[in-house]
């Protein structure tokens, strides 16, 4: 599933070919085509992210000077694809086709692709954690709910309710980068601890934003600094133990780890994080 990053990337993405210009909205698998017709041949006004979700605003039929927004949600199988204007004739399954001017977006099977009112659009930020890529993110409601909580930090940094928009590999790197625990109870984070890891998601997040990659290496632990081979993933940049179980720390060469929690795989060095050691 894309990490936060990536929605807010297509966000950027959606403004820079679509916004303030007719676009024309159809789907051609029919599924979201009631929707489409609604706003179809309307301006794009607007393009934002929260976590893993896109939302894509259109005046239309709800009245003058309303928005109406194209509610996306990839999951684990939502692809999206971008080319020139015109588009070529659809191909597969596509939900919903976007064609402006200049360009087009095709988005293959989502989790979600619905036409949805303001008041709907509100309900799903009410339910998310504060998304480090939003300037009205507050890491305070985050921390109040970590600070209470007997959940290991690796599964609340997962909770898209506690914070929104951190996958996996942020999860995993983040929590590498300043040495914690992933088993460690939320309570035992110290606000210190807390606020570093925020302030660290909110820069990698932002520079996976620019480059359309993770990346969270430090330059002293890069192959170029450390004479070693670029990393090969179909994930992208440079990480010190996502997908790396039994190589080698790039920090302290113990052997990177990997456990299943919450379902997903976890990666940790029990060199770099020791174990349960609250405010280390």
């Amino acid at each position: 599933m894309p990490e936060g990053h990536t929605i807010h990337r297509l966000a950027r993405d959606c403004a820079e070919r679509f916004l303030h210009a007719p676009v024309r909205v159809s789907s051609p698998q029919g599924k979201f085509a009631d929707g489409a017709a609604l706003i179809d041949g309307t301006e794009m006004t607007s393009a934002e992210a929260h976590g893993k979700h896109l939302f894509l605003g259109f005046p239309g039929f709800l009245g003058p000077g309303d928005t109406a927004w194209v509610h996306v949600h990839l999951g684990l199988f939502g692809k999206v694809a971008f080319g020139p204007a015109p588009p070529p004739p659809p191909a597969g399954t596509v939900r919903l086709r976007l064609t402006g001017p200049a360009a087009f977006m095709d988005l293959r099977g989502p989790t979600v692709c619905a036409l949805i009112t303001p008041g709907e659009k509100q309900a799903v930020h009410d339910r998310l954690g504060p998304d480090p890529l939003r300037e009205d993110a507050d890491p305070d409601a985050a921390w109040r709910r970590i600070s209470r909580s007997r959940t290991t930090v690796a599964a609340l940094l997962m909770d898209q309710k506690v914070v929104a928009g951190v996958g996996n590999v942020y999860r995993a790197e983040v929590l590498f980068r300043h040495g914690v625990d992933p088993y460690l109870p939320g309570r035992d984070l110290t606000r210190g601890q807390w606020r570093a890891i925020w302030d660290d998601l909110v820069e990698l997040m932002r520079e996976g934003v620019r480059n359309n990659r993770i990346d969270t290496v430090r330059p002293e632990h890069t192959p170029e600094a450390m004479g070693r081979p670029p990393r090969v993933d179909d994930h992208g940049g440079e990480v010190y133990v996502y997908r790396r179980a039994g190589q080698a720390c790039h920090v302290c060469g113990e052997a990177v780890r990997v456990s299943e929690l919450a379902a997903r795989n976890l990666f940790w060095c029990p060199g770099c994080q020791p174990a349960n050691v609250p405010g280390a």
